[in-house]
Formats: structure tokens, sequence, C-alpha cells
């Protein structure tokens, strides 16, 4: 689909500097994507935040106890990934 979009002249020649006048549509499309998917994510966040506050989950009680939570789980996974290197 054509459009017609205003950019400020400095912002279209860095444009064209990177991927010339025939790469200008596809960089601008995928930065809109870009974009877009950030705004996405930042309403999610904002939409699930606080989500658990009345729940309790064990491990979670501080924010030391989280961060000991979070790495065992990492453990976890490593130890996960190192038994199945070895069986594959």
């Amino acid at each position: 689909m054509r459009t017609h979009v205003i950019l400020p002249r400095e912002i279209l020649e860095a444009v064209d500097g990177l991927v010339g006048k025939r790469g200008r549509s596809k960089f601008i499309a995928e930065a809109a994507e870009e974009k877009l998917a950030r705004l996405r994510l930042e309403n999610a966040a904002r939409k699930a935040a606080g989500s658990l506050a009345d729940v309790d989950t064990p491990g979670w009680e501080s924010s030391e106890s989280a961060a000991r939570w979070v790495q065992a789980s990492r453990s976890a996974d490593e130890a996960r990934l190192h038994r199945f290197l070895e069986d594959n």
C-alpha cells in the first residue's frame, strides 16, 4: 500500500545513507513493526503489573528470596540442558 509520510530531512538522509533510496520503504516498515512490537509489549506489561500482588507465591516473599528462586530455576535449567546434551 502506498502512503505519504513526512520525515525530517536528517532522518531521511540517515536512512538513505544506511540502506539507500531503494531500501527506504523496507527499512521504515521494519522500524514501524519494531516500534509496534515494543508498544504492544509495554501495554501487556502495564496490564499485568501488580496481577500477582494478592497471590502467595512461595519463593517470592522478598527481592532476595525471588533472586534465590530465579538462580535455582536457572541452575535447574542448566542441569536439564547438560543431561539432554549428554543423552543425545
